[in-house]
């Protein structure tokens, strides 16, 4: 079991995600992202007396991490219902809420979830098993245009429109269950020497509209920013531009399009102060004991 929650997802920039939350041993925390449990288990050994953390995941593997700690609550939802879960535990305001955005290696590491294009298997990518669209219900019922602008805004693939248009003549004839033979449909397209990262692209694209990302980003980043005291600690993981975008903007401007309100005298009107200017990134050894690492972006902003 130790081994499986080790492997299930190495936190990444734990301590410096950890020591932007700014914890009080009595204060009372969210980890939005509990998955594997690596930044919660550092969040509560700093936790005493009064001290309280709720966890949240959409998924049932996650469960098999939870913490047997009385500081400690486990809501299995999706983190866009932030709001919800905190009135319905009697938490009017919180002291710090983390938000670790990446796909935990688990789930890549799982063929049977379907994340990866590295095994075969259904066509799925779902974090939460009991609910929505597969990836294969999308690639089979989207019209063409639909599918060429999520390959365009999720993947930033500049051949959105041959790509859909390829998945919708190749579903004509039968439809795509498998990701062998979603493969074999749009390999063709890439060039070897750049297949994998275009590959991961198209993958990237379909798991965000498949789990709603974006949308349910947008609710929670609102929601923590009403949920925070005074004082408290607004901590971001980001591994995409789409969300470092939204989660840059609410800190700037308190609104993930970032447009800036200025008061009469041409203040900006925001709810945060940045505590980092400068984004922080994983350094050389970290990326090298966790290559998936390399593309974390962390952000800490302070509630006014």
């Amino acid at each position: 079991m130790e081994k499986d929650e080790l492997t299930y997802h190495v936190p990444v920039l734990l301590k410096e995600s950890v020591d932007g939350m700014n914890i009080r041993p009595a204060g009372t925390y969210v980890d939005v992202t509990f998955g594997g449990a690596g930044h919660s288990r550092e969040i509560l050994s700093r936790l005493g007396e009064g001290g309280r953390l709720l966890g949240f995941d959409q998924d049932e593997d996650a469960e098999r991490n939870i913490v047997d700690d009385p500081h400690f609550i486990f809501v299995r939802s999706n983190f866009r219902y932030l709001h919800n879960f905190l009135r319905y535990h009697d938490i009017e305001q919180v002291d710090a809420i983390l938000a670790d955005l990446g796909v935990s290696s688990h789930h890549f590491d799982d063929s049977e979830r379907g994340f990866s294009f590295r095994f075969d298997g259904d066509l799925d990518m779902r974090m939460n098993k009991r609910a929505g669209l597969t990836a294969a219900d999308i690639v089979n019922t989207y019209e063409e245009e639909r599918l060429a602008n999520i390959f365009y805004l999720y993947g930033e693939l500049k051949n959105s429109r041959k790509l859909a248009s390829v998945i919708v003549k190749a579903r004509n004839g039968q439809a795509i269950r498998t990701i062998g033979e979603f493969l074999e449909v749009i390999k063709p397209l890439f060039g070897r020497e750049r297949e994998k990262k275009e590959l991961a692209k198209v993958f990237q694209a379909l798991r965000i509209e498949v789990n709603q990302e974006m949308e349910a980003l947008k609710e929670m980043l609102l929601a923590a920013t009403e949920a925070l005291k005074p004082g408290g600690r607004l901590v971001v993981i980001t591994y995409h531009s789409l969300e470092d975008r939204m989660v840059k903007n609410i800190m700037k401007t308190g609104n993930v399009e970032g447009k800036a309100e200025s008061d009469f005298f041409g203040n900006l009107n925001t709810p945060f102060r940045l505590v980092n200017n400068k984004v922080i990134v994983p350094d050389e050894t970290e990326i090298e004991r966790n290559p998936r690492s390399r593309s974390a972006k962390l952000r800490i902003a302070e509630k006014k």
